[in-house]
């Protein structure tokens, strides 16, 4: 997949007006997008755990029900965790959006073509487990148009397929520590600490 947005615009366009938002960032340039846009102590980037950034995203969004919470990962990540998709759809958190940022390829390991680069349409697959606003975005309009609903609570999940470009960008690595950004994450939320 060649044709697409430029990665982290489309991440800085979603998060440009950010305010209560928890944000998980999937393993690898999703996690730098999300930290190049300002890091953020509603932020918590998984350095690892390939697969799980969209259950982590799950998991915040029924622990506060109340305040908006947006996954980003990419396509490679979220292929190895499809099966969170149906538990979304089944959970049916208003509160949670899920953004993956498809390029077609496996950007950590080399980048080898992904399932996405053929025929597998990860909105399709969202859609197909049951999660009813799920699509696919190629533009810029369709983007901005779509922005606005990772910062509210809706009645049911969302999930967008965002088409970007296989272009590298500098690495803005956000801190790596878990039980920091737990602990981060807790205070911003007014929690105590575990």
């Amino acid at each position: 997949m060649s044709a697409g947005l430029d990665r982290r615009d489309a991440v800085a366009r979603l998060l440009a007006a950010r305010r209560d938002l928890l944000v998980v960032a999937g393993l690898g340039s999703s996690c730098w997008d999300v930290a190049a846009a300002g890091d953020h102590a509603r932020d918590f980037g998984l350095w690892g755990a390939m697969g799980g950034a969209a259950m982590v995203g799950l998991g915040l969004a029924l622990a506060q029900p109340r305040t908006p919470v947006l996954v980003v990962t990419g396509d490679g990540e979220q292929l190895m965790g499809l099966g969170s998709l149906a538990t979304i759809a089944l959970q049916g958190p208003g509160n949670l959006v899920v953004v993956v940022l498809d390029n077609g390829l496996y950007g950590e390991t080399g980048g080898q073509r992904s399932h996405a680069a053929g025929p597998t349409d990860l909105a399709a697959v969202a859609a197909a487990c049951g999660i009813a606003d799920s699509r696919t975005i190629a533009t810029t309009a369709a983007l901005e148009e779509f922005a606005p609903r990772v910062h509210r609570v809706g009645a049911a999940p969302a999930f967008a397929r965002i088409r970007v470009d296989a272009r590298e960008h500098r690495r803005v690595l956000p801190p790596r520590d878990g039980a920091f950004l737990k602990d981060r994450m807790r205070a911003a939320l007014g929690l105590d600490p575990l």
